[in-house]
């Protein structure tokens, strides 16, 4: 769920180190008695080791020269995202090899709490950081190759205006993904790393993010749990949850079934990563839901209120769909992964094509994921793996009483897939953003919907009155407010010859590749299986 946005331009993602890493230091010792990793009810299990090596082999997957953040979903405890820029090239590169590959974390360390890092990490590249490092290769990806300001429009953004300072240039040449269970386990891994790396690089940015604390873990900052709706992907989820989404591997990784793209053959494996840092203006959003309650026999005012935030999002705060609890919350529902994604918006007793008095046609869950709206079964190319996570403390008391943010909170979105155009911007600009969609007169995505800051009108919310319109106006709430972007597609890959694009690194060992995109960074990473540099290095 997001609001008003903090911009920041593209960048590009290095991940899927793992057969460097088993060359490099042989079997992972134990490390842990406790995952680093957060597991909310509502989510659907991560499989076992054991069950996703299964589900790989089949498909012809190596869960081990995937970097560990693609497949895993919202489940990341603390993270913290350290953009930099490069010093000493030479130096770089050498250091990339003997102090940042042997700590890249794979999908499957991740998997099993004695595999796990005390803190993981992962590491992209942007544009102006493969040109430092001499890449040019091409992706096949027009959206990334485009660059962030031809894509402005696209995505309806106001502009680049709000972009974080550190942001409006091309200082960025990369990110470092920290991901642990406490803040000192990361201030201590990115201690020790500054320390290897020395001058070859300088920290540009950085963003700290974490689970909310408690019973709120898994939810973002407006109190809706989030990740319900991820896709399950062929060759890593041993079990799909009743109507989740089974995505072919490729539509997630590069070169895999699915993925009907020519690429190089280098970039298998990898995958785009959309990043985009969304400030939520959390108590004027519930001062718009206390203003405008629903107004239905049956209801208190405080009870129409919620239920009219949970029409725009499609879920109650609980994660229990509108569509099967269309009047009222049901967190048994909600905490139920094998109902709470078990529906397509179609009912025997009502027409799908005109009925909204369970779910608005403009409910954010259904712009962008229709369902039976599109027909049965269901569409397969535009999915993605969200793996993102709320940044900034909870709302405090004066905030609450004063309706007023005064200190910044919001989404570090984070989204996986192989293909942008066919994803992330083909979910933002083709669905959310059109009032026409999924039918004409609709409105736009009330949570994320853009139109380069006009307002927005918005149709359905009242059940009672599904012709009723609200105008959504730039600012009026933390999702309509103005947009600092960070938009990051990276592209991790393995293979031999992805390594060697890398001077240092024999024969193909890494790749990256990053572009500008929209108030985004474009950010892609590409690796590949690296026993034949180990030993040259």
């Amino acid at each position: 769920m997001k609001l008003s946005l903090v911009t920041v331009p593209t960048l590009l993602l290095f991940a899927g180190l793992g057969s460097a890493l088993n060359h490099r230091r042989g079997t992972v010792k134990p490390r842990r008695t406790s995952s680093l990793l957060i597991n909310p009810d509502a989510q659907p299990d991560l499989p076992t080791v054991q069950a996703a090596t299964a589900a790989a082999s089949s498909a012809g997957l190596n869960l081990d020269d995937i970097q560990g953040d693609v497949l895993i979903g919202m489940k990341k405890n603390q993270e913290l995202f350290y953009f930099f820029s490069i010093g000493d090239v030479a130096d770089f590169k050498s250091k990339l090899a003997s102090d940042i590959l042997p700590l890249i974390t794979t999908t499957t360390q991740l998997l099993s709490v004695s595999t796990q890092p005390i803190t993981a990490l992962n590491i992209a590249f942007s544009s102006s950081g493969l040109n430092a490092l001499n890449v040019t290769d091409s992706l096949g990806d027009s959206a990334f190759a485009g660059g962030q300001f031809a894509d402005l429009k696209n995505l309806g953004d106001p502009g680049s205006t709000n972009w974080v300072p550190e942001f409006a240039g091309t200082g960025i040449h990369g990110v470092l993904l920290f991901a642990s269970d406490t803040v000192d386990n990361i201030d201590a891994a990115v201690s020790s790393l500054e320390s290897d790396l020395g001058d070859s690089i300088t920290k540009v940015y950085s963003l700290q993010a974490a689970a909310r604390p408690g019973s709120e873990a898994g939810h973002e900052h407006f109190g809706f749990l989030d990740g319900i709706s991820n896709p399950a992907v062929d060759g890593f989820t041993a079990s799909p949850m009743p109507g989740q989404f089974v995505a072919d591997a490729g539509s997630i990784l590069l070169n895999e079934t699915g993925d009907a793209v020519t690429r190089p053959v280098w970039a298998k494996d990898g995958s785009f990563l959309v990043f985009r840092q969304l400030q939520q203006l959390v108590p004027e959003f519930n001062k718009f839901l206390t203003d405008n309650p629903i107004v239905e026999d049956g209801l208190t005012t405080q009870q129409g209120s919620d239920l009219l935030g949970a029409r725009m999002v499609g879920r109650w705060k609980s994660g229990a769909p509108v569509d099967l609890a269309p009047l009222f919350d049901d967190p048994e529902l909600g905490a139920d992964p094998t109902r709470n994604n078990n529906f397509t918006f179609e009912h025997p007793d009502a027409t799908l094509a005109t009925n909204q008095t369970r779910c608005p046609f403009s409910a954010h869950i259904r712009k962008t994921r229709p369902r039976a709206d599109l027909g049965t079964p269901e569409e397969t190319v535009h999915h993605i793996m969200r793996a993102g996570i709320p940044y900034g403390p909870e709302v405090s008391d004066d905030e609450a009483a004063s309706n007023t943010t005064t200190t910044e909170r919001g989404l570090a979105f984070v989204a996986y897939q192989s293909n942008i155009g066919n994803g992330f911007r083909f979910l933002q600009q083709t669905w959310a953003n059109n009032a026409g969609f999924v039918h004409s007169g609709v409105g736009v995505d009330p949570v994320i919907g853009a139109l380069a800051g006009a307002q927005r009108v918005v149709n359905g919310l009242d059940p009672t009155n599904s012709t009723k319109s609200i105008t959504l106006t730039t600012g009026e709430l933390c999702c309509f407010a103005w947009w600092r972007v960070l938009l990051l597609a990276f592209v991790v890959c393995d293979r031999q010859q992805a390594l060697s694009l890398i001077q240092f690194l024999p024969a193909t060992l890494v790749h990256t590749v990053t572009l500008f995109l929209q108030d985004i960074f474009v950010v892609i990473i590409l690796l590949g299986h690296c026993r034949c540099w180990v030993d040259r290095i």
